[in-house]
Parts: C-alpha cells; structure tokens; sequence
C-alpha cells in the first residue's frame, strides 16, 4: 500500500497520498458514511461515535473520539464541495458536544480526491492551515501517527469484508437465515446450538485471524484473530444461523436489541429493494440499501413493531 506523508512548512499544508485495495465507489462509501466511519476512523484503542451526519454540501459531521477511560474530544466537519465519487473538501475543527466551534484549537480545511488507479484507488488528501503555528500544533497533538493507524483500521475493515465475499455466496439463490451477533463467545454459542440441533457448520469456523493481510498492514491484536469473523449452522426447516463476534477494536458494541437480525439474501436486486422499501415502512432505518463497499447491496432497519431486518444481495 502507498502511503506518502509530507509536510509543506512554507505554504502551510500536509500532503498525504494513500492507496486501498478496493474500487473507488467502495472507498468512497468507507469516507462518507458515519457507520463506517465509526469503525475505522479512531486510533485504537479511541473509537469514533457520530452524533450525527449529513454528507451534502452546505452539511456537517459532528462526531467524538472516546478514549478506554472516557476521555472524549468532540470534532466538527463542515462540507464545503461534494463531486461523488471524486472529490469533496470540508473545515474541520474542534467543537463541543452541541457543534460550537472552539477558536482557542486550530482548524484545518481538508481537500480530498478520489482516483482508480488500476485495481485500487488512490486518495489524495490535502490539508491546510491559516498560520504555520496551527500546522505545527496539529502535527505536536499526534495527527501524523493517529491518521495513520486510522487508515490502517480501513484496511483491515476492507481486507475482512472481501475475504467474507470470496467464501461465501458463490450463488445467488434466494434464502433466509437469522443472523447473531456476540461480544466474544460466538463459538460457545454455536457449538451448543449445535449440539442442540445435532448439525454440522458450513464451511467451518471463519475467524479474523484467517483475514490474508498485507507486509505493510497494522497486525491484528492476538485477542480479535481468535473471535469469529463468520459461522453458519443449519438447524431446522433448511433454515440457517449465521453469527459474528463483534470486537470492541473495531468500535462494536454489542447489547440487547441489536443481537439478533432476519437476514434476508434474495435473488435479484430488485427484490432486495422491493422488501427492504415494504418492511421498512414506518419503521427505523439504520442502514439505507445501498451498494456497500465489501461487494453487497445491503441495508438494515427496525420495522414498525420492533423486528430487526437485513437485507443483503450480494453483487
């Protein structure tokens, strides 16, 4: 992976060049939208918590990194021009936890570009600051070492969510299975829902630490390789179990109410629009359909009386 990192004293800038092994819309979507900004964009072990976001022109991002003793720094993101997929600029700046910008901290305007540069894309990234003394206090505060275990974060996300395309799906038949998410003990879990159905899992037990990673990628922390990136389990009726361990690493919270989805995988894409529109009528969305960066056109909701749904065709 290219990552080049400069620093312009005399005209006030950084300069970062970085490259994802993924096509631009998929890289595009992992800087844009707050759920998957939220997994990537902390330094470990700080996560990102979006308040809320509204990526258009003339919107903002209001979002907090939370350290492990809850030390929390709240950042606004102003958008100033959006060309999807090929660039957007916005001025960020330290804040309080309403959006009210604080003077006293520097701010910076960013100013990042998009391009596909054969099966990657490259992202070009500018910043720059009103005076040398902001582009020096930035730099003192760590920016260099937290943006690049950020984007180290990315590429782990990325490299997971491929890996899961690639073993699973080869097909695109229609089926219904319930999907579980655990802080940490998925594979107790399934091996006494095993037992208890007296099956088998398909294809095994994926774990993160099967993830092929790059020579120049953060290491995944020996904890995490051991949890379980995937797992499925017939049970009855043809009906299928899927579950996940959900790593505080990556900014995942698991608790009762979002442990437990109907995941539907339907044939067609137009299908998968169709249910999603219907059974999300009048109820919450928490993730619009849309194509997904991992190779899906996914999306998730509550509906009206309290039922989690995906909706998950795989392109």
């Amino acid at each position: 992976m290219l990552f080049d990192f400069n620093v312009d004293r005399k005209n006030h800038q950084i300069k970062v060049k970085r490259s994802f092994n993924a096509p631009v819309d998929l890289v595009w979507a992992a800087w844009t939208e707050a759920d998957i900004l939220d997994q990537w964009w902390a330094p470990k072990p700080w996560v990102a918590k979006t308040k809320s976001m509204d990526f258009r022109e003339g919107g903002h991002w209001l979002y907090a990194m939370l350290s492990p003793e809850n030390e929390v720094h709240w950042t606004r993101v102003d958008y100033i021009k959006i060309n999807p997929q090929k660039f957007f600029s916005s001025y960020d700046g330290f804040c309080d936890e309403e959006g009210n910008l604080n003077k006293s901290l520097p701010g910076n305007k960013w100013e990042n570009n998009f391009r596909a540069s054969g099966q990657e894309t490259m992202v070009d990234i500018v910043l720059s600051f009103d005076t040398l003394d902001d582009l020096e206090k930035i730099i003192a505060m760590g920016f260099k070492e937290g943006f690049t275990a950020g984007l180290e974060n990315l590429d782990q996300y990325i490299t997971s969510q491929f890996y899961l395309r690639k073993q699973n799906r080869p097909h695109h038949k229609a089926r219904v299975s319930t999907y579980l998410n655990f802080p940490g003990n998925t594979e107790e879990a399934f091996h006494f829902y095993k037992s208890v159905f007296k099956s088998d899992f398909i294809n095994g037990i994926q774990r993160f630490g099967d993830i092929p990673t790059e020579p120049d990628q953060a290491p995944i922390a020996e904890a995490v390789k051991k949890m379980v990136l995937h797992i499925e389990l017939p049970i009855i009726g043809g009906h299928i179990l899927m579950g996940t361990d959900a790593p505080k690493e990556f900014g995942m919270t698991v608790k009762y109410g979002n442990n437990m989805h109907i995941n539907l995988e339907p044939e067609s894409r137009e299908e998968a629009k169709r249910l999603f529109d219907e059974l999300s009528t009048g109820g919450n969305i928490e993730m619009p359909i849309q194509d997904m960066f991992w190779g899906a056109y996914y999306g998730s909701f509550t509906d009206k009386y309290g039922i989690n749904w995906m909706i998950n065709y795989q392109n």
